[in-house]
């Protein structure tokens, strides 16, 4: 009789929760591939409020939600953080686009901030829907600001500044995500053409009662504001945290406390 104890050590590397999270983690992104294969995702909208009288909205930014099989949503968590690097990274960046374009042809009023990996760039799939909008009416286009996290700009800073010097004629705006997350971004600001910065969420948080917080997002807003960019605070939650935002100068304001993120009509 073969010994299943030894089958399962040749078979599966690693302890038996460690073979289930991995099983776990292929299943989920055999799911989101199907998805988006099948066109079974749709972009959820979250209002960006000006810091002024009766908060008016100033865009919305797109999030993407993906459905499995039975029209449930798949968790982000579950698989946004292993895609970075991955092909299927590229996709839901295609995805989220010309969905995002979709929405702005339907809506003339419409201004959206789609995300974007610095990597999907220079993607062949990501490149078709922009330069199929670019080639025709540009009326869209001029609404639409592509978000590149801190993080994943500071990878690939050359690649970003030579998209952005390519697409000034066109009218896009930029928005650089998660701002402060890496403190890495000063050296290269100049550089870079942003049009605004998302001051990252952690140094909102109870931002009203913390002195570190406090200081630190100030000379976040400083710095914004000296490069010319509009500062955006994201992760709000409260009155108390927007009321001392906008003490400090912040331009406008994202999070529950002026709305969740909600499926497009």
């Amino acid at each position: 009789m073969p010994n299943k104890a030894a089958a399962w050590d040749q078979q599966t590397p690693g302890d038996p929760l460690e073979y289930a999270v991995s099983v776990r983690d292929r299943d989920v992104l055999t799911m989101v591939r199907e998805a988006l294969n099948a066109g079974d995702c749709r972009l959820a909208l979250q209002p960006v409020r000006a810091a002024q009288d009766g908060y008016p909205v100033a865009f919305h930014e797109c999030l993407i939600r993906v459905m499995d099989a039975t029209g449930r949503i798949i968790p982000a968590a579950q698989f946004m953080g292993e895609i970075e690097e991955h092909s299927l990274g590229r996709d839901i960046d295609a995805a989220s686009l010309r969905l995002a374009f979709e929405l702005l042809r339907r809506n003339p009023n419409l201004r959206l901030s789609v995300n974007v990996s610095a990597r999907s760039l220079g993607d062949a799939a990501w490149r078709r829907v922009l330069d199929h909008e670019l080639a025709g009416s540009q009326f869209a286009v001029d609404r639409l600001i592509l978000e590149i996290s801190e993080d994943s700009a500071m990878k690939l800073p050359e690649v970003v500044i030579r998209f952005m010097e390519e697409m000034q004629p066109y009218g896009l705006a930029f928005a650089l995500d998660d701002f402060g997350a890496g403190m890495t971004a000063f050296r290269h600001l100049k550089d870079f053409f942003f049009d605004l910065v998302k001051v990252d969420g952690h140094f909102i948080r109870n931002i009203h009662n913390d002195p570190d917080n406090q200081v630190l997002t100030e000379a976040l807003v400083t710095v914004a504001h000296q490069f010319e960019m509009f500062a955006v605070a994201e992760g709000v939650e409260s009155q108390k945290e927007a009321d001392f935002l906008i003490s400090i100068g912040i331009d406008c304001l994202q999070g529950y406390h002026f709305g969740v993120p909600k499926f497009s009509v």
